[in-house]
């Protein structure tokens, strides 16, 4: 049986029990990425938040079917349905077709979510391989008198029809449906009417476009995702993830088309997670402040260092990242990392005890919306109770990296792992820079780095880690 699991609810404005529609199961749909562009930190953090959702879940005993979408057509540039495709517009940019485009950044997309330990899901589903579910969507929206059609442009969705749209937002309706889009397409009946099906231009093909009962076209954003829940886990979800910048007009619309078409609760719980700033203000790069993992990877730092910044942050709250949050939080899981590393090199067997006063609080923690900062100040408690033997605080803190995801055994036995060799070239490299001799310094790193290891240095010495190409 699972244990009792409290989660704050957008819809309810409140922290609930769970209650999955069927027990000890649990139906989760996560927003995926629009793969058009790099994977940047801001997105990391909303994947590591829903991994940690998920790995708490199944610790609480819970079985959990993850769906996760690939959005690789029909999101355009503006959220008023107008403009190009994203893919499209990269396309162009970057002499690609809009199918490469999507399989380059779904790559770096996995990458990115590998590096970071987070588990893949259940089921990957991309938008172009369900076109017909989408297509059957829009025609029963169209049946109940849902739709309606602008000539020349597509489908759009009565947002009027729909006593209660817009329930999920955080603005006043009035507001909503007044600004929500500063752009207007002729013909749209009310600013927050959105698009089902668009019509290909006439005076150009596109690249990713499919015939229909409407005529050649595409879908619209929002339909995506109603048509591929459903069709891989029914009707109506458990718990429905995302960013919260999806609240107001993706999820929004999410919610309209899908109780529009089944009657029934699309989702009883919305878990959204909030934005990364960097270094104070919204990630731009113009302003030079806008980062991928590729260059948390490029400065010497292993992704999952990353991973245990986040993880003293609650999800609920806008992260400010800063490079030297980034070199505490490398201190600190290096630190564990060395703790787990000492016991592994002595041979002694961990030991995990469940009844522990130390687990029983890691579960309550975790049980209670997700409260990870608590959760990381546990972990340093018990890596520093007096009253836990060093292979019983080896053994707690690796049964809590299930939920945690920072892969603790795994690079401990890497350290472990160094060659005698790579550290001597490590040490006299240290020693070579210590007395200026910089450039004899650097030919021992590229000695070390064809060894597989890179050498990062600190304020208190150097850490030598496992290369980890950046994606």
């Amino acid at each position: 049986m699972a244990n009792r699991f409290f989660i704050y609810n957008t819809m309810t404005r409140k922290v609930e029990e769970f209650q999955p529609i069927e027990a000890g199961k649990v139906k989760m749909y996560s927003c995926g990425p629009t793969v058009y562009d790099y994977t940047h930190i801001g997105h990391a953090r909303t994947y590591v938040n829903t991994d940690i959702l998920k790995r708490s879940l199944t610790w609480l005993g819970y079985e959990v079917f993850q769906v996760m979408n690939i959005t690789d057509v029909g999101h355009l540039v503006s959220d008023a349905d107008t403009g190009e495709d994203k893919l499209e517009k990269k396309a162009k940019k970057e002499g690609l077709s809009a199918w490469q485009i999507a399989e380059k950044y779904t790559k770096h997309f996995w990458w990115s979510l590998d590096s970071l330990n987070i588990k893949r899901p259940w089921r990957v589903v991309k938008a172009t391989d369900h076109i017909k579910e989408m297509i059957e969507l829009v025609k029963t929206l169209e049946r109940k008198g849902f739709t309606y059609v602008i000539e020349g442009d597509g489908i759009y969705f009565d947002t009027s029809k729909l006593a209660d749209y817009g329930k999920l937002a955080t603005v006043d309706l009035k507001k909503l449906r007044a600004g929500a889009r500063v752009e207007m397409v002729p013909g749209k009946k009310h600013p927050t009417d959105f698009a089902l099906w668009k019509f290909s231009p006439k005076d150009k093909k596109r690249q990713m476009e499919w015939n229909s009962p409407w005529g050649v076209g595409f879908p619209g954003w929002h339909i995506e995702c109603s048509a591929m829940s459903m069709k891989y886990l029914g009707e109506t979800l458990d718990i429905h993830t995302g960013g919260v910048d999806h609240i107001n007009v993706h999820h929004t619309n999410e919610i309209a088309q899908s109780e529009a078409a089944t009657g029934k609760p699309f989702a009883n719980y919305w878990v959204h997670f909030e934005f990364v700033l960097s270094e104070g203000e919204k990630m731009s790069k113009s302003k030079g402040n806008y980062y991928r993992l590729d260059d948390i990877v490029d400065k010497g730092y292993d992704p999952l260092v990353l991973r245990y910044l986040y993880l003293t942050s609650h999800y609920r709250r806008p992260f400010n990242f800063t490079w030297d949050g980034l070199e505490a939080a490398d201190k600190a899981y290096w630190r564990l990392v060395d703790l787990v590393a000492e016991v592994i090199s002595q041979g002694s067997k961990l030991v995990f005890r469940a009844e522990s006063g130390y687990n029983k609080k890691f579960t309550e923690l975790i049980s209670n919306d997700l409260l990870m900062p608590e959760v990381v100040s546990l972990v340093w408690e018990a890596a520093k109770a007096g009253d836990l033997k060093p292979e019983e605080k080896a053994g707690l803190i690796l049964g809590w990296d299930e939920v945690l995801g920072l892969s603790l055994k795994e690079k401990a036995k890497e350290q472990v792992r160094i060659p005698g060799k790579v550290k001597a070239l490590a040490q006299e490299r240290w020693r070579l820079k210590q007395s200026g001799r910089f450039e004899k310094a650097d030919e021992l790193r590229d000695e070390i780095a064809k060894l597989g290891y890179k050498v990062r240095d600190r304020q208190d010495g150097y850490r030598i880690i496992k290369e980890h190409k950046a994606g």
